[in-house]
């Protein structure tokens, strides 16, 4: 070979190795020591909060994740809420405030790491602990089993959720340095095969470029974790040396951390609004802290559970469905703005890391709305569109809906009084004899029963709402919604029904209320609507009290649920959500409204009824 042929070749391989050098992001690999992670070999303790995306706009993110990097915090951590994303089966939406690759590369931007605990199962006070609802229509379905009626759809949604994460994995130069194996698993099962399958359909997603863990309260370590996976442990206020201790002894030469430190917690449709203890939360902080153990304050930043997205818990045989503030009385408020909370963590943490943190970024002051008019009113019986007929009531998955409302409707054959007996009503339940309420049914108070006289050929009408399926414990597997059994009057099954779904999306709902005044409204179920004016968008509260139960959409953006026995008594409008100028309002409410307005104020108010 002649020397200008050896030149060449030389220049070549320096070329293309510089090309590779280019090309190729530095391998980051979080690992375990004995009592902590070695992040590239070096040891990191790991100072996480949680924050979702989903209950944040994505206008508001890199704010949001500004203020945890001001707080002190080197990682924040999110689930992933497969129903989000995969509302119908085999249509993924990755868009928008569905962009979880864009939330990850905001958090790399501003020198954050991530976690990220994919499920699918997340719990999380999330509809279904995240699992879609569509999985339901199947009769034989076993939600988090090894069934493959199961495993196949959920595998699936893996591999294209891997598409969107593998090449943000630190592995790859990426911010993700943890991937959590399912989640608390241990409080539901103790299923090896199950977990097995877990770990295994993660890593074939290509979600193993990161450490892969598993988490769990501390006596269901035993029963959710595998052997070749590091554990963490969740705990609440108080539960931080006793969940060390016995994680110390579970994984004695495992790096120490938890998962979920519950600094706050949430709130339930009928209890009082939770507020826990700052001082007590904050002494506890700086005890893992001097101990050098890893955190993830759960949470950071609550935000709102947007739509009909809460979840639910079974707590003393009683259903209690969460409300769509998950402010948590965490040290960010619901709205983003700073609490006593924050500046509590943010010291406690300086004191330890001896490190200043970043300035704290300036946030916007909340606007007033007074006096917004409602006047345009759409009965529900005038927007129903086509039923299906059956010959029993079934449940709402079963007609392909997932969220929202259904009515039931059937004549009335014979004069009939006394108790008319639902089961099983899913969640919240209105009966009408020809137009006319005769009573409610509510799920949280173990009802299922009304009073009603009808007429031979009355029109009976049961309206049921999707009050939010339980998203903890083995409940779930049965959480479908609307009539699941049959309904009676006395001896007799009532059959020959006609079911409108409705699921109420924005476009929907825009029809609902379109055209003149509907009269009929006045003591129906209805839609009300009207618009309100702006000179600068900013975040404010809808002022829900003077309402009974319903739902409110802005400019299309559907905020979530009210329902006046509290504690939560507004809804938060995200100032992007608003223009300058004209800004459109509906509001479904099951109840007659007296006087339809409303104002948006400047705080949150929390009360009971």
């Amino acid at each position: 070979m002649s020397s200008m042929v050896k030149s060449s070749c030389g220049l070549c391989l320096l070329l293309i190795s510089l090309v590779l050098s280019l090309d190729a992001a530095p391998q980051i690999r979080l690992t375990t020591g004995k009592s902590q992670f070695l992040l590239d070999g070096a040891e990191i303790q790991i100072l996480s909060g949680e924050m979702h995306y989903a209950r944040v706009p994505p206008e508001y993110w890199r704010d949001r994740l500004l203020k945890a990097r001001a707080m002190g915090l080197n990682t924040i951590s999110t689930y992933v809420f497969w129903n989000f994303h995969e509302a119908v089966p085999g249509t993924y939406d990755f868009s928008g405030p569905r962009d979880l690759a864009a939330f990850i590369r905001t958090a790399a931007d501003v020198g954050l790491h991530v976690i990220v605990r994919p499920g699918p199962y997340v719990c999380a006070e999330w509809e279904l602990g995240g699992y879609p609802a569509w999985l339901l229509a199947d009769p034989k379905m076993v939600l988090r089993g090894t069934d493959t009626n199961f495993t196949a759809p959920a595998e699936r949604w893996l591999t294209r959720l891997g598409r969107e994460l593998a090449p943000l994995m630190s592995s790859n130069g990426g911010p993700i340095i943890a991937i959590q194996v399912e989640n608390e698993y241990g409080s539901f099962d103790s299923d090896k095969v199950y977990m097995t399958w877990q770990r295994d359909a993660l890593k074939r997603a290509g979600l193993d470029g990161a450490l892969l863990y598993t988490a769990d309260g501390p006596p269901q370590l035993p029963a959710g974790t595998l052997p070749d996976l590091p554990a963490v442990v969740n705990f609440g206020t108080g539960g931080a040396e006793g969940a060390f201790k016995a994680l110390a002894s579970f994984r004695p030469n495992g790096p120490m951390m938890t998962g979920e430190y519950w600094a706050g917690w949430f709130d339930q449709w009928g209890r009082n609004h939770q507020v826990t203890s700052m001082a007590r939360q904050t002494r506890e902080l700086e005890w893992m802290l001097e101990r050098g153990y890893s955190i993830n304050l759960y949470m950071f930043h609550g935000g709102t559970t947007f739509g009909f997205m809460n979840g639910a818990n079974i707590d003393n045989n009683r259903y209690f469905p969460q409300t769509s503030s998950y402010d948590y009385d965490a040290a960010l408020n619901e709205s983003g703005r700073l609490t006593p909370k924050y500046f509590a963590f943010r010291d406690a943490i300086a004191r330890h890391t001896r490190v200043e943190p970043p300035p704290v970024p300036a946030t916007e002051a909340p606007i007033a709305v007074p006096g917004i008019a409602l006047s345009r009113r759409a009965s529900i019986w005038n927007v129903l569109g086509r039923g299906v007929k059956v010959e029993r009531p079934r449940s709402m998955e079963t007609f392909g809906q997932a969220y929202g409302y259904i009515l039931y409707r059937t004549t009335v054959r014979y004069p009939s009084s006394g108790e008319l007996v639902v089961r099983h009503v899913r969640d919240y339940a209105q009966v009408y004899v020809n137009g006319a309420l005769a009573g409610s049914i509510d799920r949280r108070l173990g009802q299922d029963r009304v009073n009603v006289s009808a007429p031979a050929g009355a029109r009976l009408d049961i309206l049921v709402e999707n009050s939010g399926r339980v998203n903890f414990n083995k409940v779930l597997r049965d959480e479908r919604k609307g009539i699941t059994e049959a309904v009676w009057i006395g001896e007799r099954e009532l059959t020959n029904w006609e079911v409108f779904t409705l699921p109420l999306p924005a476009a929907e709902v825009a029809r609902g209320i379109a055209g003149a005044p509907d009269r009929s409204a006045r003591q129906a179920p209805a839609f009300y609507a009207g618009s309100f004016t702006v000179a600068a968008p900013g975040d404010t509260f809808l002022d829900t009290r003077g309402w009974g139960k319903g739902t409110v959409w802005v400019n299309g953006h559907h905020l979530g649920r009210f329902w006046d026995i509290g504690p939560q008594q507004t809804l938060y409008v995200p100032g992007p959500w608003l223009r300058a100028g004209r800004n459109d309002i509906v509001v479904f409410s099951l109840l007659p409204v007296s006087t339809p307005t409303m104002s948006g104020v400047t705080a949150p108010v929390y009360a009971l009824k």
